[in-house]
Parts: structure tokens; sequence; C-alpha cells
């Protein structure tokens, strides 16, 4: 027979279920509010104390293995909220660069010999635009040497070429495809050969082979989407913003430019260092080689390579690693590994990166930090170096630290 249970007494339950998660819930989200009231870093003191202006957000993940090496996460937030936009300037390079890979995967399987290394040029209405690369050691333009320019040094006009090459509707659809939502990309960088021309048709890709051949004639990508984030809080920023020199008293409108939540990021990096955790439909398509590629080149400083060759007074060992080195230049070892992506623009200062060192110690950490005390966008006068870095820095160092004394 079946007992029958009162109302009351599955309200009872009800309520109970409420307030241990909430509590559960709260204890998570004040994890990293403990570290950051904690920390001795006066610049992180100074930023807690005007969070508002400076639209901080932050994601931690703890790594844990199993007796066979299995990793299992542990997410702790703060001030996370996806309908709370940023800007995530070159943050967006990383998804290109991946989905570049995916496309030259997808293009093999039907049958056209193309390699990350074939030589292209690119075209728009039959017009040469480019045809080579002074930073190759062949003076070759590649879909691999633009990947290794957007991790070394966040080259504009090499994420430019590839979000072209993959297509603006093509890219958002493949990253939807794979459980990522939050996540919309709706443009190009300064200095686009093609934007001033048409910015919704992409130039036209002719890939040859060692002998001068053509093996893949690429036409022009057209985009139907039309990408608006007025459903997002915080896309109208400032009290102004600078146009063609002069200072228009009014709200800089973000909602037509790319858009990428700190949660989207985060997954994104978590795919490429841990595919294996994901089901299949939620991993990119593409080879175990294609995985050490990237996770190479993301986490080398242009103090490590020679081709390209960078100099070494402005593209110090930490240019691209805003956590634990940012405002450190000469002191990145190889004993901690940082795998990330930066981004830095109207005045936003974004890092996303998987840290390990030798000792076992390993997290995910991706925070951003809005830094223009004028309110005015598009004025460069922002904050990066005194507040924004420094902020990412210290941060970088006290989540490594307590890992450390936590092992």
């Amino acid at each position: 027979m079946y007992s029958v249970i009162s109302p009351k007494i599955l309200l009872y339950f009800f309520l109970m279920s409420c307030i241990i998660g909430c509590n559960s819930e709260t204890k998570k989200s004040r994890f990293l509010f403990e570290i950051l009231h904690e920390s001795k870093e006066p610049i992180i003191k100074k930023v807690l104390s005007d969070l508002n202006s400076h639209e901080v957000q932050i994601l931690f993940t703890r790594i844990h293995r199993d007796s066979l090496g299995v990793p299992k996460f542990e997410r702790h937030t703060f001030q996370v909220n996806s309908k709370k936009y940023f800007y995530p300037a070159s943050t967006v390079k990383f998804p290109i660069a991946i989905l570049a890979l995916q496309k030259i995967r997808k293009l093999q399987s039907q049958g056209i010999p193309i390699k990350v290394d074939t030589p292209f040029t690119v075209l728009y209405s039959e017009n040469l635009i480019k045809k080579t690369d002074s930073t190759h050691p062949k003076n070759k333009l590649t879909i691999a040497h633009l990947i290794k320019k957007i991790f070394l040094v966040s080259d504009n006009m090499a994420y430019n070429y590839l979000f072209d090459f993959i297509g603006r509707d093509d890219a958002n659809k493949a990253i939807h495809n794979i459980g990522i939502t939050n996540f919309n990309l709706s443009h190009k960088f300064s200095d686009s050969d093609s934007d001033s021309v048409n910015k919704n048709s992409t130039p036209r890709f002719i890939f040859f082979n060692q002998k001068g051949d053509t093996i893949y004639n690429q036409a022009p990508i057209i985009s139907n989407q039309k990408i608006k984030n007025t459903h997002l809080d915080g896309v109208l920023k400032g009290k102004g913003y600078v146009k063609d020199g002069t200072t228009i008293d009014e709200s800089m409108d973000f909602s037509e430019k790319n858009y990428a939540s700190i949660v989207a990021l985060n997954q994104i990096l978590e795919r490429i260092i841990f595919p294996k955790v994901f089901s299949r439909n939620e991993q990119f398509n593409i080879e175990p080689e294609d995985y050490f590629f990237l996770r190479y080149w993301m986490s080398r400083t242009p103090n490590e390579v020679t081709i390209p060759f960078y100099d070494r007074e402005t593209f110090f060992d930490s240019y691209c690693k805003f956590f634990i080195y940012g405002d450190k230049k000469g002191e990145m070892t190889n004993n901690t590994r940082i795998y990330n992506k930066v981004g830095l623009a109207y005045g936003t200062i974004t890092d996303l990166a998987y840290v390990k060192d030798r000792n076992g110690i390993e997290f995910f950490l991706t925070a951003t930090i809005l830094t223009n005390k004028n309110e005015i966008f598009n004025d460069n006068a922002y904050e990066y170096d005194q507040l924004g870095i420094p902020f990412l820095a210290a941060l970088g160092r006290e989540i490594y630290q307590f890992e450390k004394n936590k092992n």
C-alpha cells in the first residue's frame, strides 16, 4: 500500500530544499569574494572599493583529478552575469583560430588536399588584397602562421583573414552547435582591407599547392545575420565617445559589437584543454594534432620564438599574459605555463587562461575589468597599465597562491 504524505509535509520538504540550495549557492558565490577581500594586494583593494564602475566579472575553476587523472571542475564566480555586456575585444580571436582549423578539417573530409600551411591569396572583386606575409619564413600567407600571430601578439589582420575564411554566420553557428550560448561575432577589427567595401561579404580565398596550381577556390561568403545585443544590460556605456576627432555627449552603443560572456569564453577554453570531458557533440571537430598546435602556441611568449621575430622591447615576455605576470617584465619562467588569450580595447581588459605549473598546480581563470575613469570611450585615455593589467596580474597571483597553499 502507498502512504499518503500530507500537503504540509510536502511544503516543509520543498522549503527545506530551497533553503539548502540557496545556502549552498551563497557559500559558493562567496568563495571568490573571501579570497579577494582577504588579499593584501593594494590594487585588488582599490578595485573592490569601486566595483560598480569597473564592471568586474571573475570565473575561477578548480581542477580535481581522480585516481586515473580524469579532471573534475569546481567552478566559483564573482559577479558573473551573462546578461551583463562587456566588450570582449581580442578574446574572440581564440574561437576564430579554432574554427579555422575545424574548417580545414572539413575541407579535407570533402577530398580537398588543403593543409594549415597551404599558401593562399585574398581577392576582393577580383582585385588582389593580400598574397604574402613578411613575417613568414617563406613570405607566404598561411592559416597556421596567422594563428601563431594571433596568440603571440594578438594580430588584428590575422584575425580578420581567418574571420573571412570562416564566414561570420558559420562561425556563430559552429559555436552555438556545440552548446555554447551567450556568444555572437559581428565584426572584424581595425585595419581590415575589405570592411570598407562590403561588411556583409567576404573576399575570395584561393589556395595553391607547391606547384602553384589552385586546389581550392572559395567564393565570397554572404552574411545574413543581423547581430543585436539590445537584450543585454550595459550595451550603452559611458557619458560620451569620440568619433572622427569629436566628442559626442552620448553613451557609446555596443549593441552591434562582438559579444562573448565570461562563461562562454571559459567553455571554449575548457573544450580545448580537456576535450574528452565533453560529449562528442560538445567538442570541436578537430584532430589531436590541432589541439596540440593550439595549446603550444597559446602558451608561447614572443621571446620564445624567432619566427616570426618581434622586437623584445616592445613585445616583452608577458605582452599577452596578463594573469600573474602582466605587470612584470622578464620574470616569466618555464615552471609555469599560461595557455590563454587576452583582450584589450575600449577600456576593457579580459584574460581567459588555463594555468599549469610543474608542481601539479592547475586551474582555469577568466576575468574582465573596465578601466575608463573619465567615462569617455574611444579617446584612448584608459587606465590599462595603471589599473587594469595590474589588477589581473594580482588576481592571478592570489589564485595561484591559493592553489599552492591547498596542495
